[in-house]
């Protein structure tokens, strides 16, 4: 067992949801490592084929031109790239993808909330502006945990304490992955336009409450819900399941979830594209061989172990005729 592995017996323990349970599973598995090892190959004959351009170079060695080497290096920067761009959706899986709940004061925030939670968590009032502070719990939709975060309700106010709730409503919303905005109106194009700018970059699902009292109210691509009444909740929950665009996992799916493994893969990919570059500008072998191997060391710092130069000369003796 591995140190990745290991780390995997931690994640398993506190698996909050069946996504992470079953990433958990994948990497105790050994296929993390796996995916691993098979890069550690890839950039083992790389380097081994570089030590022989340096030290071997005056032996009748076949050598791979900068061409094969290019490609190959490329492929595994690839390899690399794709783990680390997993991370999104494995820290999402891990930690929940938070899901921030938007709108004017009395739109029935706090009621959806309760609804997607199954119980009475926020105070509902027919008061405007009883929400003054963010609530905030988790409920899993298809085995992803999504944290929904209900927030004050935005208006113009003097009250001190709501002007609070409302700062704070704004930097959830800069802090979650998804967007509800509610709405109980129709809303005029100007604030609609207003929405869509202060949430680019982030999903947006625009919501149409209390459909049951006003049926006539048309926002394009809105879904109707009756929070009160439970009415399409079920097509609320669904919407955030496909919004999210996690995949459905299995045992043996490799996806990132641990922060220090992203760490060494950001780094391993840096180092990688420098050879790659070096290899482009047909830089001297003595710079390719030292970002290989700090690449090589980034990977092996996942599992917990170092490449040595004895690995090197025994993989370089073992695959080239080297004084015979």
């Amino acid at each position: 067992m591995d140190l990745s592995q290991a780390e995997a017996v931690a994640d398993l323990v506190s698996a909050s949801n069946a996504a992470s349970h079953k990433l958990a599973i994948s990497q105790l598995k050994g296929n993390f490592s796996s995916k691993l090892q098979m890069l550690r190959d890839q950039l083992l004959k790389i380097t081994s084929l570089i030590e022989l351009e340096l030290d071997f170079s005056d032996q009748d060695v076949d050598f791979a031109n900068r061409e094969e080497l290019l490609q190959l290096a490329k492929d595994i920067d690839s390899h690399i790239s794709t783990l680390a761009r997993s991370f999104e959706a494995g820290l999402a899986i891990k930690k929940g993808i938070p899901v921030a709940i938007i709108g004017k004061t009395n739109v029935g925030k706090s009621t959806l909330l309760n609804q997607l939670l199954h119980e009475d968590k926020a105070i509902v009032s027919d008061i405007h502006g009883t929400t003054r502070d963010v609530i905030e719990d988790t409920v899993d939709i298809h085995g992803i945990t999504f944290r929904f975060i209900d927030t004050a309700g935005i208006r113009q106010t003097q009250d001190t304490v709501e002007q609070l709730g409302i700062e704070r409503t704004y930097q959830k919303l800069e802090e979650s992955s998804i967007i509800i905005w509610l709405f109980d109106q129709q809303p005029s194009e100007e604030e609609l336009q207003s929405i869509h700018t202060q949430t680019e970059g982030k999903k947006l699902i625009l919501v149409h409450n209390k459909y049951d009292l006003t049926p006539n109210i048309d926002i394009k691509e809105a879904i109707h819900i009756s929070a009160k009444q439970g009415y399409n909740i079920e097509q609320l929950e669904e919407e955030l399941y496909q919004v999210a665009g996690i995949p459905e996992i299995t045992e043996n799916d490799v996806i990132v979830t641990n922060a220090r493994h992203y760490e060494a893969l950001i780094h391993a990919h840096k180092s990688i594209s420098r050879v790659i570059n070096n290899l482009e500008e047909n830089i001297s072998g003595d710079l390719l061989s030292e970002d290989l191997r700090i690449c090589l060391d980034q990977l092996a710092d996942i599992t917990g172990g170092q490449i040595t130069s004895t690995e090197v000369l025994i993989n370089i003796f073992s695959h080239f005729c080297v004084g015979k």
